[in-house]
C-alpha cells in the first residue's frame, strides 16, 4: 500500500454520487380539471391513479357540463415522481377533486413543500376550496391554469381578482397534457417553496 491509498479513496468516498434528495408535491384542483392528466404527463413511471367509473348516481353530483367525454374520477389520489436533476426528486400526489373526498387531504399534504392548484377558468368556482385549504395551512402554492384545447378563458390578472390570492402567488398558464409544460409549473412552485424556506417573503 503507498501513502497516497487511503487519500484517494477518501476522495472517492467524498465524490461518490448520493441519491436525489426526496421532495413531497401536491397537485390540486376541482373535478376534472387534469390533475390526473398532469401526473400521468410528467411521471417517469408509470403513475399510480385510484380512478373509479363514473356512476348515474355521481353525474348527478358533479358538474360534467364541461366534461361530457369524462368516464373516470380519481376517488383517492394519483402519484407519479420526476427526477428533477441529480440531486432532487419530486414526488407528486394529485388529490381527488370532489369535495366529498375532502377528508383525505391533511393525508395527502402533510410533508408536502408546496402545492400546485390546477384551474379551468370556465369553472374557477371549483377551485376555490383547494386555494383556501393552502392558504389556511399555509404551504407555498401557485395557480396554473390548465389552457383546454390551447386557450384560456380569462386573462392572468383576472384569474388572480377572482381567487383573490396575493401577488405573492404565482399564477400561470400550462397544458397539463405537455410534459414541459407540467415541469415548468412544478419549477415554480419548487422555487416558491425554497424562497418561503429560506425566509424569503411569499
Amino acid at each position: 500500500m503507498t501513502p497516497t491509498e487511503p487519500v484517494t479513496r477518501g476522495a472517492a468516498a467524498q465524490t461518490a454520487v448520493r441519491p436525489p434528495l426526496p421532495v413531497k408535491m401536491v397537485i390540486a384542483g376541482g373535478f376534472g380539471v387534469g390533475k390526473t392528466t398532469a401526473v400521468g404527463s410528467i411521471s417517469e413511471i408509470e403513475p399510480l391513479t385510484t380512478e373509479a367509473a363514473i356512476t348515474e348516481v355521481a353525474a348527478g353530483v358533479d358538474d360534467l357540463s364541461h366534461t361530457p367525454r369524462k368516464t373516470t374520477t380519481t376517488v383517492a389520489m394519483d402519484f407519479g415522481c420526476i427526477t428533477v436533476d441529480p440531486t432532487l426528486k419530486l414526488y407528486l400526489f394529485g388529490t381527488p377533486g370532489q369535495d366529498r373526498f375532502g377528508f383525505m387531504w391533511d393525508d395527502l399534504v402533510e410533508g408536502a413543500v408546496g402545492g400546485l392548484v390546477i384551474v379551468d377558468t370556465r369553472r374557477l368556482d371549483d377551485c376555490y376550496a383547494a386555494v383556501d385549504y393552502f392558504e389556511h395551512k399555509q404551504i407555498p402554492f401557485a395557480i396554473a391554469v390548465n389552457a383546454f384545447d390551447g386557450r384560456v378563458e380569462h386573462e392572468l390578472d383576472e384569474v388572480r381578482w377572482a381567487l383573490d390570492v396575493s401577488d405573492g402567488v404565482p399564477v400561470v398558464v400550462f397544458d397539463a397534457r405537455e410534459r414541459g409544460s407540467v415541469r415548468d409549473a412544478l419549477l415554480v412552485v419548487l422555487e416558491l417553496a425554497l424562497a418561503r424556506s429560506a425566509g424569503g417573503a411569499v
